[in-house]
This record gives structure tokens, C-alpha cells and sequence, in this order.
């Protein structure tokens, strides 16, 4: 499956704001989550909203705080997809 460029871009900049010893769990574990997305809806392409709902999904509601900073800094309107402040 293909991730959409822009999309895959703010992937790796999340990514790399992560502890180095998380990243390699969590980059398979949201790119997982947002390819079954991706395909739930028919689509061979990942967008950024299935890339932010895969975050929402795959991080455990104590670091959603974090996170939600980390999507803000690379760009992301995170609530424009449906996610609370």
C-alpha cells in the first residue's frame, strides 16, 4: 500500500520525536493501523487522516497529550479529523 507523500512525510517527522527505543514498535504498529484503514475503505492509498486516526488508535491515552503537541508541530489539525483538543 502507498502512503500519500505529504502524509508519509509528517510520519517521519512524528516518528523521529520519539524516543529512540520506541520507534521502530511504533512506526510498525500506526503504519499497520493506518494500511487497515487505508484498505477498510477500499483505498490503496494512505491519507493523513488515516495516518492521525492510526496515532489516535495505537497510543495509549496517557501520551495523547504528547502527541497531540508533536501532530500540532509538523503541521496537523488534528481536530479537523474528528479528535477532541
Amino acid at each position: 500500500m502507498n502512503w500519500n507523500m505529504a502524509a508519509e512525510e509528517k510520519f517521519k517527522l512524528l516518528i523521529n520525536k520519539m524516543p529512540i527505543f520506541l520507534r521502530a514498535t511504533a512506526s510498525a504498529q500506526v503504519s499497520k493501523k493506518a494500511q487497515s484503514l487505508a484498505a477498510a475503505d477500499n483505498r490503496s492509498e494512505i491519507t493523513e487522516k488515516d495516518m492521525v486516526d492510526a496515532f489516535f488508535a495505537e497510543t495509549p491515552f496517557g501520551f495523547q497529550g504528547l502527541m497531540k503537541n508533536d501532530l500540532v508541530n509538523v503541521g496537523i489539525d488534528y481536530t479537523k479529523y474528528g479528535h477532541a483538543k
